[in-house]
């Protein structure tokens, strides 16, 4: 069956990226020659049909991505639940004559999804046999197809790794809980702060790794109902006895003890005044959580997963049932609906069941691992381990350019190496604080309060050992008695490393493990999806450009925007998805003048016809000749005064600012798994220099001396470069409109 016609609704809770979403659909559908019906107010105006199902235009989605929100509306049914209503609903999709749905929304909403399809045959043959449809119009809908994407910020559907919204909320809790840890150590106060989720903890342990939370409670892995209270609390109080002025405790708000019982988080606030005699204030956070402008994340995931659901149901046979479409590894997959709402059951099943570690299993390793690496770093002191045969002497340190998030892989690997009885010490100022024996020991609490903070205390630079240095730097690790290095940062991190390691023969100092985390806005390096500090700069970027395009939009005006990344797009075209460039300029492309001139044109006509902005995305290295300041010449030549054209090279705007969210969970799921492999490389007595790297949801570990290209800097790119798999999702949201060969009517 070809699908012809297809109805796009949101329901539910919203979600901020649901705009983002219904955009991907209704140009990817429009852009194949299938008509889009909007079905405002979710399942309601299925049911209620007449002017709450209209068809959308190309322009009907415009300027939307940066909206919280869904400007369809959404709202819950009751009626849908009744098989009443879903008859109407039936009656509604045949008479505007949808072939297909898809649906935006969180569990309820594709649980619904999912009884629809299971009952269409039966609702179609009722309404057959009542008169209220034709047998040709019966026979004609005898399947109707049905894609769901998960729209929630409670990240509750097991199916995908990330739902949309969920980035946005934790955008939110963690800038409220960065404002009130300030307020709380300036009065040396205890918050709790309530978060949303419903009967998943996602958001809030997720928010407690993110801001350096002191304790947090969760639906999967409850406490003991008599002792919680006094557990939290001791634990709270070593706090405060190793130098903590501040305290924050992070409360799902399906949070229960092991006996089902709620624990709410006026009983927690009352539970700290109780048993730690000062006063204790409380934060609901509530719907400020999904609420406002999308992150950069959630807009792409938007805009991924719609465009995904589009071509799910042209690929799709007649009879398909419903799948989900859902991010998992990194990828966008469409999985059978029913697999994944009988694996969300699962989860609720063991909790209700009270097996705990089998719910934390159920959600995913990465929330698996979260929870035990959230429970390592919140000791108030490490535990006291004794090591055998000895404890271990590690260093720590930066190297090359600035990215947000290095603080919290610091913090994160110290304490996992401390916690195992070993001593850190950090290298300040990376390779040249190396060469002149700049190192310090580092303690516990020398790192708190890393995670929330840019740049890089320990120091970097864009300093490498030369053959004068290494006799030097040998001196130090022998003088220091370094068993192991960790090495934080982007192509100076790796190739520092390399060249350690290839004079390792003539130095014995050198022959000791050496693993290198990624930590680089220009995501650049091979071995992993994501470096940390990409996200924060994407965030940066897109922060930016939203300003821009207010500006531009009111004087009819062109804007040519660089962007950061050296021989690699990724942020140029992330940010291009992100923020509806038209056009996006990428080293991996080239610049040529026949694209300049069709750019041109298209501009031209654009404003002739009413267009008020125009934006284009450029990477740094797109072209040694076309520069952001020649083609923005070259467009204001040109524009036979229909706009005038400016140019913005953001620079080190992309490097700065706290790191987000998205860079805090990584940095410290990368730093705490390459301090661990750095421990056991060290006490096997393994002697080789590796690279961490996350691949599809997985932290792995490649040997640097089998991958010389990483050494060379006019060929750094990662050799499998996943983003470019997005660029022609990218380009069907930047037309000016769907090909005239596909135009419906």
């Amino acid at each position: 069956m070809t699908v012809r016609r297809l109805g796009v609704l949101t329901s539910g809770g919203d979600a901020p990226g649901m705009n983002a979403a219904l955009r991907a659909v209704v140009r990817t559908a429009l852009a194949h020659g299938i008509e889009v019906y909007a079905v405002h107010q979710g399942y309601r105006g299925l049911i209620a049909g007449g002017e709450h199902i209209h068809p959308l235009r190309w322009n009907d989605v415009g300027g939307i991505l940066h909206q919280g929100g869904t400007i369809i509306g959404t709202a819950r049914s009751r009626a849908f639940l009744t098989r009443e209503g879903r008859l109407q609903a039936a009656h509604n999709v045949i008479a505007h004559r949808l072939d297909a749905l898809v649906i935006i929304g969180g569990d309820g909403s594709l649980t619904g999804a999912h009884v629809f399809s299971q009952e269409w045959a039966d609702l179609v043959a009722a309404l057959r046999e009542g008169g209220d449809i034709s047998p040709e119009e019966a026979e004609r809908h005898r399947h109707l197809l049905i894609a769901g994407v998960p729209g929630s910020i409670d990240n509750d559907l097991v199916g995908t790794d990330m739902s949309i919204g969920v980035d946005t909320a934790l955008h939110r809790i963690a800038a409220a809980v960065d404002a009130i840890s300030s307020t709380a150590a300036s009065h040396q106060r205890t918050f709790v702060v309530e978060v949303m989720g419903r009967g998943c903890g996602y958001l809030a342990l997720m928010g407690a790794l993110a801001t350096g939370a002191d304790w947090v409670f969760i639906p999967e892995y409850p406490p003991e109902p008599d002792h919680w209270q006094e557990e939290m609390c001791a634990a709270l109080r070593a706090g405060r006895a190793a130098g903590r002025r501040d305290s924050i405790v992070i409360v799902a708000e399906g949070a229960r003890d092991r006996n089902g019982t709620p624990i709410r988080s006026e009983e927690v606030k009352q539970a700290l005044e109780r048993h730690l005699g000062e006063e204790a204030r409380l934060t609901v956070l509530g719907h400020v959580q999904r609420g406002g402008s999308p992150s950069a994340f959630d807009r792409n995931l938007g805009t991924r997963l719609g465009h995904g659901a589009v071509e799910w149901l042209r690929a799709a046979p007649p009879d398909a049932a419903p799948h989900f479409i859902g991010l998992r590894g990194n990828r966008v997959e469409a999985i059978p609906l029913a697999e994944v709402l009988a694996q969300t059951r699962a989860v609720e099943d063991a909790i209700a069941a009270h097996e705990y570690e089998r719910a934390l299993e159920l959600r995913g390793a990465s929330f698996h691992q979260a929870f035990h690496t959230f429970h390592k770093l919140v000791r108030a002191v490490p535990q006291q381990i004794r090591v055998q045969p000895r404890p271990l002497r590690l260093a720590v340190m930066h190297a090359g350019a600035p990215a947000p998030g290095m603080n919290a892989a610091v913090r994160a690997a110290v304490r996992f190496a401390l916690d195992e009885g070993h001593t850190v010490l950090g290298v300040r100022n990376a390779f040249r604080g190396l060469i002149r024996g700049d190192l310090v020991e580092l303690a516990w609490m020398s790192v708190k309060g890393w995670t929330t903070i840019g740049g890089a205390d320990l120091g970097t630079n864009r300093t490498l050992p030369e053959e004068e240095d290494f006799y030097r730097i040998a001196r130090v690790l022998e003088e220091h008695r370094i068993d192991g290095l960790l090495i934080i940062g982007g192509w100076w991190a790796y190739e520092g490393a390399y060249r350690l390691y290839t004079h390792r023969h003539a130095f014995p100092a050198f022959r000791i493990p050496v693993v290198c985390v990624p930590a680089t806005i220009d995501n650049n390096l091979p071995g992993t999806d994501f470096s940390i500090g990409v996200d924060t700069a994407l965030n940066n970027i897109v922060w930016a450009v939203d300003r821009i395009k207010q500006s531009a939009v009111a004087t009819q005006r062109v804007f040519v925007v660089e962007v950061m990344g050296r021989d690699c797009g990724y942020l140029a075209l992330m940010s291009g998805m992100a923020t509806g460039a038209e056009r996006v300029y990428l080293p991996e492309e080239g610049v040529t003048l026949a694209e300049l001139e069709t750019d041109l044109q298209r501009l031209i006509q654009g404003f002739r016809q009413g267009k008020r902005l125009g934006l284009i995305i450029r990477n740094e290295t797109a072209n040694p000749v076309y520069t952001t300041s020649v083609i923005s010449a070259i467009l204001q030549a040109e524009s036979s005064g229909l706009y005038d054209v400016r140019y913005a090279i953001l620079g080190h705007l992309q490097q700065g600012g706290d790191p987000s969210p998205f860079d805090r969970i990584l940095a410290t799921r990368l730093a705490a798994d390459a301090m661990t492999h750095l421990m056991h490389l060290a006490a096997r007595g393994d002697r080789h220099t590796y690279f961490a790297g996350l691949q599809q949801d997985e932290v792995r570990f490649h040997n640097l001396a089998h991958w010389p290209e990483v050494i060379h800097e006019s060929r750094l790119r990662p050799q499998e470069q996943w983003w470019m798999d997005v660029r022609p999702v990218a380009s069907i949201m930047a037309q000016p409109g769907p090909p005239p060969a596909t135009r419906a009517g």
